[in-house]
C-alpha cells in the first residue's frame, strides 16, 4: 500500500459482541479476532482492501480514528511538531514488523499513522 492511503479505522465501542453484530449485519464485514489481538476484534470490508478495529470506548477514545500508512513514523512525528500540532501516542510496536502512533493536528483530530507490513493476519489493515 503507497504511503499516504488509509490503513485502519479503529471505532470506539462499548460492547464488541454488539458492535461485531451491528456492523457485521449492517455493511457485511467480516469480524473477528487474531491471536495475539484477544479482545480487539478486526474488520475487513467486503472489498478485502478497506478494514480496522473495535476499540475499547473510553474518555479518550470517543470518535473513530483513521490511520495513514507512513512510510517512517519518526519522521512524521517530527513534521508534526514542527508545524503545530502534538504527539499522543508515540510509536508503539503492533508486531515485528508494524508500528503505529497517534497525534492532534492543529484543530484538535485525532489521527493515527501506521509504519510496516499491511499483508497477513495480526497487522493492522
Amino acid at each position: 500500500m503507497p504511503h499516504g492511503d488509509i490503513t485502519h479505522i479503529e471505532i470506539p465501542v462499548t460492547d464488541t459482541a454488539r458492535a461485531s453484530a451491528f456492523y457485521g449485519d449492517l455493511f457485511g464485514w467480516n469480524i473477528e479476532e487474531f491471536e495475539g489481538y484477544e479482545g480487539y476484534p478486526m474488520w475487513q470490508a467486503p472489498n478485502k482492501i478497506s478494514g480496522g478495529g473495535l476499540t475499547t470506548r473510553s474518555d479518550t477514545a470517543t470518535s473513530p480514528v483513521s490511520y495513514v500508512e507512513v512510510d517512517s513514523i519518526d519522521d512524521v512525528l517530527a513534521k508534526v511538531v514542527e508545524n503545530g500540532g502534538e504527539v499522543v501516542n508515540g510509536k508503539t510496536p503492533i508486531s515485528e514488523t508494524s508500528w503505529s502512533a497517534t497525534f492532534r493536528d492543529p484543530d484538535g483530530n485525532e489521527v493515527g499513522i501506521y509504519e510496516g507490513a499491511t499483508s497477513g493476519s495480526g497487522d493492522a489493515g
